[in-house]
């Protein structure tokens, strides 16, 4: 099969620098994929939804090389140190060596799981992002963050180690369930509001192209967020500044994400609801006009997407919220807008005002 036309961005971080190739066909593409895939001893790691669809497809295109798989059970409630072990196992098991490289084969999970792997065994070796799902390919398959959750507290446990290449099928995602396409739009909304306003305004005006998942509107939604998460990276590569921008909503979410037992909400959807409250308390302590609150919230409604958390109380969220990455010195560092398309990470904001979007928002309504 000759080369599939595709979009190309680059995440630049020197000796670590590596493509985004984003388009249809792609990991049938065995052109490409000897272009980028290097090693000759390769472990997919894939999950029990995808890899009836995909798994087979891929092995043909990587052919003349000694492929081994293992598929894991489907749900963020699997992303374990139990599951993780059995990547460990099958990694030894085929006698891999250092210049053998691990491929990720599935959503944000899988990608997570198989780059912390990657990382581990034998002190890193590499790995190749194959992201399936939308929110995959717009957020978590790119920048080398990877982790397994803890039961208290989600991707506790993790490592950064940057992938050879994300190879974005967007054909993939024709396949996907529509409740996991739209958790996957929450992620494409952030990179609006955090850092382009006017492409939060292509946002508002392909709301139905978007959701009919038109190939067009799709590349370009997924090749923009990954240009914006690209210079983010670029700049902080592990998160002691401006990276952490891209967790709008993320600290709320991760609350209700745990408190709610993971997988009832998917991350994307609480992500949603957890850049509601952001924008909520952003317009509390006078920084975000009113109406870009209201034009944020109409988005994700439009979209689909949950625009209030489960009603977990306040305190309990607090408590979850406290065992985030982002406290420092013990002060709860959260992501807000200063308007929108400019966000920034703030830990001297209004206790009271804090207090207020979290009652109003966690509390049971009377």
């Amino acid at each position: 099969m000759s080369h599939q036309p595709h979009e190309r961005v680059d995440i630049a971080l020197a000796e670590r620098s590596y493509p985004i190739l984003i388009g249809p066909h792609l990991l049938e593409d065995d052109a490409l994929l000897s272009e980028h895939v290097h090693a000759r001893n390769l472990l997919i790691v894939t999950n029990e939804t995808i890899a009836p669809l995909y798994l087979r497809p891929l092995e043909t295109a990587l052919k003349q090389r000694r492929i081994a798989s293992v598929v894991l059970p489907d749900g963020e409630q699997y992303k374990t140190l139990e599951t993780l072990s059995l990547i460990f196992d099958a990694l030894i098991h085929e006698r891999m060596n250092r210049d053998a490289a691990v491929i990720a084969l599935g959503g944000g999970v899988i990608g997570d799981m198989a780059g912390f792997a990657a990382a581990c065994y034998q002190r890193g070796i590499d790995f190749i992002q194959v992201p399936t799902t939308l929110l995959a390919q717009v957020d978590s398959s790119v920048g080398g963050k990877t982790a397994v959750n803890h039961p208290s507290a989600k991707n506790m446990i993790g490592a950064f180690h940057q992938p050879r290449c994300v190879i974005a099928d967007t054909d993939t995602l024709h396949t996907l369930p529509e409740r996991e396409y739209r958790a996957g739009i929450a992620e494409i909304v952030k990179y609006g509001l955090i850092y382009d306003p006017a492409f939060f305004a292509w946002l508002e005006a392909n709301v139905e192209p978007l959701l009919g998942r038109v190939d067009t509107a799709v590349i370009h939604a997924v090749r923009r967020s990954c240009e914006i998460k690209a210079e983010v990276v670029g700049v902080d590569e592990r998160e002691h500044g401006l990276r952490a921008i891209l967790n709008l909503g993320h600290t709320f979410g991760h609350a209700i994400e745990t408190a709610s037992g993971y997988g009832n909400w998917l991350h994307g959807e609480a992500v949603a609801a957890g850049m509601v409250m952001a924008v909520d308390l952003s317009e509390r302590l006078g920084w975000l006009p009113s109406e870009d609150k209201a034009r944020a919230i109409d988005l994700l409604r439009r979209f689909n997407l949950p625009v209030e958390p489960p009603r977990i109380g306040a305190e309990r969220a607090r408590e979850l919220m406290g065992l985030d990455k982002k406290v420092l010195d013990g002060k709860l560092r959260l992501v807000l807008l200063r308007s929108l398309g400019k966000a920034d990470v703030v830990g001297d904001y209004s206790g009271e005002a804090f207090a207020a979007t979290m009652r109003t928002h966690f509390d049971t309504v009377a």
